[in-house]
């Protein structure tokens, strides 16, 4: 069965809140909350692929200590932005 959009925001919202490095629970849900509901699917299908990533290594792209992979750099750039709010 095909999952609804609603479900998938929900299932990713969850997801941005249950990391496992309290700093991006934090970032990633704020980010969540905020944008997912607006995203287009290839956003939402972007941010899905963006959790499968390690938390040390998105921590370390946010906060700019180093550079994303290029497919991720302008959602990055808007989560932290999001998180310097």
């Amino acid at each position: 069965m095909s999952e609804t959009p609603e479900s998938r925001i929900k299932r990713l919202k969850m997801r941005s809140m249950r990391r496992g490095i309290k700093e991006m629970d934090i970032i990633l849900s704020a980010y969540a909350d905020d944008h997912l509901s607006d995203m287009s699917e290839a956003q939402i299908s972007l941010y899905d692929a963006l959790l499968e990533e390690n938390d040390q290594d998105l921590y370390s792209w946010v906060t700019g200590q180093t550079t994303p992979p290029e497919r991720f750099a302008a959602m990055l750039s808007q989560i932290a932005k999001t998180f310097q709010n």
